[in-house]
């Protein structure tokens, strides 16, 4: 039955159960808890260049940079379950490798910071740490913004128009 479908059909389609049901899959849900940490981490950082009490804010920032590559690896198995109901040579296929590779260098570079940060104590804010972190955020919002490519415009795991409708009924 998988082999009648389009390319394009078979890109709205789970590859497994696992994947979340049709129309409704699970990595743009999971996605939000590495950007929500990592968002937060900067938040922290900054605050943490001016603060009187820096301890806290270090902390909790490595503590977050953490939390985000946990959530990111989680939400990349997603991401990776809905790569593969993508047919090779296509514009999409081609478009979601750029988004998972910028995704995965951006998971590289979140552990340096948190290698960085484990390592340079709390008493301040470390600056080479901070300023890796605040690269993998720019390359984090980079692809963010071709996986809506990859939703909005090519579709890839949103429900096909006939389901849409049901809605506009």
């Amino acid at each position: 039955m998988d082999n009648e479908l389009s390319p394009q059909q078979r890109a709205k389609r789970p590859h497994t159960a696992l994947a979340g049901p049709y129309g409704h899959p699970f990595h743009p849900v999971l996605v939000t808890i590495p950007i929500g940490a990592w968002t937060a981490s900067i938040i922290f950082d900054v605050v943490a260049l001016f603060a009187d009490d820096k301890e806290a804010f270090v902390r909790g920032s490595l503590w977050l940079v953490g939390i985000g590559v946990l959530g990111a690896l989680m939400a990349a198995v997603f991401g990776f379950m809905d790569f593969l109901t993508l047919t090779s040579g296509t514009k999409a296929r081609r478009t979601a490798i750029v988004h998972m590779t910028l995704n995965l260098t951006v998971i590289a570079l979140f552990i340096v910071s948190f290698i960085i940060r484990a390592n340079s104590g709390y008493d301040a804010l470390s600056i080479p740490a901070f300023v890796v972190s605040l690269i993998a955020y720019a390359l984090v919002s980079v692809s963010g913004y071709i996986g809506g490519i990859l939703a909005y415009h090519y579709g890839v795991r949103v429900a096909d128009e006939a389901t849409q409708a049901e809605g506009f009924r």
